[in-house]
């Protein structure tokens, strides 16, 4: 098992109102962080070294590897030089799919890309969510972003990762939370996590603490989450994919304050006032 900490302490000079001081600072860790699929290294990211088997199901189901956890037979994370290798065996009809997928990118490229069909995987489809019936309230949003703050511990002591949590409006609340440097990297996780336990996405909501870009949404979606909200705000394309997908897209959800950006019907605002 790898011993790569998820922070360390290190020593730092703080400068406070003039005064300069010797001082300690508790930092996340960045590692190199690679996805191994039958033995062969599928893609390498920077990240912190936490939740790596959830990272793993998470990531392999946002790429469309993978469409169940029990498409991956086994994790195992070898420590390599500076990094982590997250080594999976595929099962047999998964790990053929994948195969194929390689062959058909494999061609040649002169710009260090993968052609035209980089291009359209960017701009991908996402699945459909539009069906999904789930009805928040302005406090149930609220409280959602308040249970994601008050869960992580790593950006308590470290105030530089990023959060991302599966909230269940009702009794239930925050079912599960992730953390990384990378706002990417915390939904992947999240997402793991989700599947890993057995729930289902379409039963919850996403909340994340950073800006809504359009692969948040794509990630959400795959999840089959029909609600993303964030603190900070979404981009065009961002709002354009959740149109597409049927998703309600939340975003300066701060306090009791939040903008409804897609399918405002999923949010009751009953005793509120509409201000044109």
């Amino acid at each position: 098992m790898p011993m790569i900490p998820p922070a360390r302490r290190l020593a730092s000079l703080s400068v406070r109102a003039g005064q300069a001081r010797d001082g300690v600072r508790i930092v996340p860790e960045e590692v190199p962080i690679a996805f191994s699929y039958g033995g062969s290294t599928h893609a390498v990211m920077m990240a912190t070294p936490s939740d790596l088997e959830d990272f793993a199901v998470g990531f392999s189901l946002a790429e469309g590897i993978i469409t169940k956890a029990a498409d991956i037979l086994s994790v195992d994370l070898v420590e390599a030089g500076d990094g982590i290798d997250v080594q999976m065996q595929l099962a047999d009809a998964t790990a053929e799919a994948l195969t194929a997928r390689r062959r058909r990118m494999a061609g040649p490229v002169g710009c260090g890309l993968c052609g035209i069909e980089s291009i359209e995987q960017a701009t991908r489809a996402v699945p459909s969510v539009e069906e999904t019936v789930l009805c928040l309230t302005p406090e149930q949003i609220a409280e959602a972003m308040r249970a994601l703050g008050d869960a992580q511990q790593l950006n308590r002591e470290t105030r530089a990762v990023h959060g991302a949590g599966f909230y269940r409006p009702g009794e239930k609340g925050l079912l599960a939370m992730r953390e990384d440097v990378g706002r990417h990297n915390a939904l992947d996780k999240l997402c793991g996590a989700v599947l890993r336990s057995g729930l289902s996405g379409s039963d919850g909501v996403v909340v994340v603490t950073s800006r809504l870009s359009v692969e948040m949404v794509q990630k959400a979606a795959a999840l089959g989450s029909p609600v993303l909200i964030a603190i900070s705000a979404p981009t065009a394309l961002a709002i354009r994919t959740a149109e597409t997908a049927g998703m309600t897209l939340i975003g300066i959800a701060r306090d009791e304050d939040f903008e409804v950006f897609t399918r405002p019907d999923r949010v009751s605002m009953e005793g509120s006032r509409h201000v044109a």
